[in-house]
């Protein structure tokens, strides 16, 4: 059984994400909620383009999404995450839904500042120029494109940030707030600049904005790549989240 703390901070984080996938689609018109499940699209980009339910999943709930996306070119994700206690990716699985990818739900009380050693530069994105180099760095650390459009239109409220060594751009952050939470997302370091610390001092830097901004907690999504660095910095693993490319035809 979670704890009351656990499960404050579970409903927290997966709201804290949701709220990000909405606030990037928001200026392109591609937010859209219904009672049992929301979608965010935002079309020539590979992110958000998520679809994920409010409810507990079941395979008619599964085509009534499908219904009210049907026809759309957008390549839609499904991420899941079995809170519900009703065997959600067993479900998913048996009906033929692919994995794509398998995270961790982690969150982090703050409470003291971090140390940064290595002391990168950390610009946030503000103009144009700025955020057609997140976004390539980005497509350089994780593999997919998000549209630098998302950033000009969203970083005033949106803070993307790019990390610099000796003035080369190496990586890139989100922090984004939701109520007391500080989600920190897209946390990644370009492939030849790996492996040299850069990760643990920008994810120092990245607590330390969350702390300034008066957060009690900070959440975030983790890879298992980077679970190693997150437990070390002290947050606790919660839940699994499986995310599933999106299968309209179900049988």
């Amino acid at each position: 059984m979670k704890s009351g703390q656990d499960n404050y901070t579970i409903y927290a984080n997966i709201e804290n994400l949701t709220a990000l996938w909405k606030q990037a689609s928001i200026p392109f018109d591609g937010c859209v909620e219904k009672e049992a499940f929301s979608y965010a699209e935002v079309q020539h980009s590979e992110w958000p383009n998520r679809i994920w339910f409010n409810e507990a999943i079941t395979k008619e709930l599964i085509a009534t999404a499908a219904k009210s996306i049907a026809g759309k070119s957008t390549a839609f994700t499904l991420p899941c995450w079995d809170i519900y206690n009703n065997s959600a990716f067993e479900l998913l699985e048996a009906l033929g839904f692919q994995k794509r990818t398998e995270q961790v739900g982690m969150s982090l009380k703050l409470k003291e500042p971090f140390q940064q050693t290595i002391h990168l530069e950390h610009k946030r994105v503000t103009d144009a120029v700025t955020a057609k180099l997140w976004s390539d760095l980005f497509k350089q650390a994780f593999g997919y494109y998000i549209h630098e459009e998302i950033l000009i239109r969203t970083f005033k409220n949106i803070e993307y940030y790019i990390a610099y060594y000796e003035a080369q751009p190496i990586g890139t952050a989100i922090l984004y707030n939701t109520g007391n939470i500080s989600g920190i997302h897209s946390v990644g370091v370009i492939p030849e600049m790996r492996r040299k610390g850069f990760a643990d001092d920008m994810m120092a830097f990245i607590l330390n904005r969350a702390i300034a901004s008066h957060a009690a907690y900070a959440t975030l999504q983790a890879s298992a790549m980077g679970k190693g660095l997150y437990l070390k910095l002290g947050f606790k693993e919660e839940f699994i989240i499986r995310s599933y490319f999106f299968k309209y035809n179900i049988t």
